[in-house]
């Protein structure tokens, strides 16, 4: 019922930024909250930001500071702009969406993952 599609990940040096992009498709009446993960080499997969759609946002405590979560509810979009980037912040990157949608009269949530892009910080 909902498609995540990301991009924007790739190769940049330490101190570089990045700017990540997730955009929601599909039949769904909303989805909420809108949230980044990432796994790096050898590591678990672990929550970087959420973002609701009243704009409140948490982030994990690495990347405070650094790190932007941000969504246009219009356009079923959530972006991770990340500033001042760390060789730790290698990893792949996953966008992850709590769909609602209405299916024979009844309201289901699901929860929803993007394909995943690489994002690698040179030293």
């Amino acid at each position: 019922q909902v498609q995540l599609v990301e991009s924007g990940g790739g190769l940049v040096q330490a101190g570089g930024s990045l700017r990540l992009s997730c955009t929601a498709s599909g039949s769904f009446l909303s989805i909420n909250p809108m949230a980044w993960y990432r796994q790096g080499p050898g590591k678990q997969r672990e929550l970087v930001a959420f973002i609701t759609s009243g704009s409140r946002t948490n982030y994990t405590d690495s990347v405070k500071g650094r790190f932007t979560i941000s969504r246009d509810n219009a356009k079923n979009v959530v972006y991770l702009q990340m500033n001042s980037l760390k060789p730790e912040d290698t990893a792949v990157y996953y966008c992850n969406g709590n769909g609602l949608y209405s299916s024979g009269g009844s309201f289901y949530r699901k929860n929803y993952w993007g394909q995943e892009t690489q994002v690698t910080v040179s030293s």
